[in-house]
């Protein structure tokens, strides 16, 4: 049987870690466990991640691709650049019902990182990568619409990591879909607010 490749074998041991995590909690998820959950040795463990700070930070890189990819899919197009960033929080979202095992376990991560010594600079990783995805997506916007901003990029994004942040949290608590659509219909037209759509140039 052929070897697969270090960064499949990476991949196979962070969906892994992720599904031992979201079931067990970080705190009580060995290393055994994501073995047993991979269905590997833990040499081969030990082969692909020199450390669990590693895996850890494989772990919140790899959820947030879950969820960017299909808001990246979702950014084309529509009547109106309000409709369109209103399609992308939709996108979002429909990862977040479909997924909210994965959703709770990047707060818990973050929980984990803060308290455990020499894990902090994990929770700093996490968000500073929510912010550049963000940057990352308004730059792909721009690249299908034409606008200008009345904020830098910088700071919408992170206004935009914060706020999706919060509601996550607050819809994994409360758990009211209609709540949580009206607040990102508030978020998408607060930020079609600070956008003015310029005509294509001819």
């Amino acid at each position: 049987m052929a070897r697969m490749p270090l960064a499949d074998r990476r991949r196979q041991l962070t969906e892994a870690a992720i599904r031992a995590m979201a079931r067990d909690g970080v705190p009580r998820t060995t290393t055994r466990s994501i073995v047993a959950e991979a269905g590997v040795s833990l040499s081969v463990f030990h082969y692909c991640f020199d450390s669990k700070q590693a895996l850890l930070e494989s772990v919140i890189e790899t959820i947030t691709a879950h969820y960017v990819g299909v808001v990246k899919d979702a950014i084309r197009p529509r009547a109106t650049l309000r409709e369109t960033i209103r399609a992308g929080f939709q996108a979002y979202w429909d990862h977040v019902a479909a997924h909210p095992e994965e959703h709770m376990l990047t707060y818990e991560l973050t929980q984990y990182a803060l308290r455990q010594p020499g894990f902090e600079h994990l929770a700093r990783r996490q968000y500073e990568l929510y912010s550049e995805t963000y940057c990352a997506l308004i730059e792909q916007l721009r690249g299908v619409m034409t606008f200008e901003l009345s904020v830098p990029d910088t700071v919408l994004a992170r206004y935009l990591a914060a706020m999706t942040d919060g509601v996550t949290l607050n819809h994994l608590v409360l758990g009211n879909d209609r709540v949580a659509a009206e607040i990102l219909d508030m978020i998408s037209d607060h930020v079609a607010g600070l956008i003015r759509e310029e005509a294509p140039a001819v």
